[in-house]
């Protein structure tokens, strides 16, 4: 993979879900791993010890013990998360099967998880309790510098593939009546799942969405509307700005009449809460913004 992971316990506990104490446990009583050492004599933990443990992790929450899967070979403890039924997939199952394929850029493996999620809980709640939870441990990895570029873009697409997918299907949903959402992302801002996934909500619910995607320069706004004539506007901004920018951003939406809603979700905005027209209205997270509709 071209990177090397260093994980302390503590870390592999957040990334696994198996506590720091019973980590140990497993080390000292049934070798299920055996960490490195640095040039200072300090324990760490690499990918493979990860892989290793979000396997272990299945089986045992699928009733196998322990002291049985510690006798195991790491080929034979693959295997046997494979022949799983899906039926007893939970959560965690889950999570670690997304983990897994991220880090070895398997898409068979995120296929298999995916479906496996929506098959269980529906399209809808696969996003919400899986995949963006999912995605807040990718944060994890990040800061310990345990990922790399590729393997977040590799899952990130696979997911913008899955909602892409959907939003398609959801189409002929909408009626030449309903209310039109212009939808776009600002400059800068680039991480667009949480609008597709939006997206697709509101086209489920027969809202015609007008779907622009990430970076829009806010200085076409005034051609967009002029073309589009919009019932409402949606954006999000995840980045940080200063008192002077967030009044700057605001400002290039007054272009629009005081008769088109302008919805916003920034959890820096919402926090500055600054003195706003009538027809905008702030949301902390894209999921509040959701519930307006």
């Amino acid at each position: 993979m071209g990177i090397v992971a260093k994980y302390s316990i503590k870390e592999l506990e957040v990334l696994t879900g198996i506590r720091a104490a019973t980590l140990r446990m497993w080390e000292k009583r049934y070798q299920i791993i055996n960490p490195l050492r640095t040039q200072t004599n300090i324990r760490y933990y690499g990918n493979e010890h990860l892989k290793l443990l979000l396997n272990v992790n299945v089986l045992n929450r699928n009733g196998i013990k322990i002291s049985h899967i510690a006798k195991m070979s790491s080929n034979e403890i693959t295997e046997k998360v494979k022949d799983l039924s899906f039926v007893k997939t939970g959560d965690d199952d889950l999570f670690d099967g997304l983990m897994l394929s991220m880090i070895d850029l398997d898409e068979t493996l995120f296929h298999q998880a995916f479906y496996k999620a929506v098959a269980r809980l529906g399209f809808e709640d696969t996003i919400n309790r899986i995949i963006f939870p999912f995605f807040n441990r990718i944060g994890i990895m990040w800061q310990v510098d345990s990922i790399n570029p590729a393997q977040e873009h590799f899952i990130s697409n696979m997911v913008r593939q899955k909602l892409i997918a959907a939003i398609d299907n959801a189409t002929t949903k909408t009626n030449e009546k309903a209310k039109k959402v212009l939808m776009f992302l600002p400059e800068s801002e680039l991480h667009e799942l949480g609008m597709l996934f939006l997206n697709y909500l509101l086209k489920n619910k027969g809202y015609r969405t007008i779907y622009l995607g990430q970076a829009v320069p806010l200085t076409d706004l005034p051609k967009i509307l002029e073309i589009s004539d919009p019932d409402m506007l949606v954006t999000s901004v995840s980045n940080s700005m200063s008192i002077g920018d967030i009044t700057t951003f605001i400002n290039k939406f007054k272009v629009a009449p005081i008769t088109k809603k302008i919805y916003i979700a920034s959890a820096g905005i919402y926090e500055a809460q600054p003195e706003l027209p009538a027809n905008f209205k702030l949301f902390e997270t894209l999921k509040k913004l959701a519930a307006e509709f």
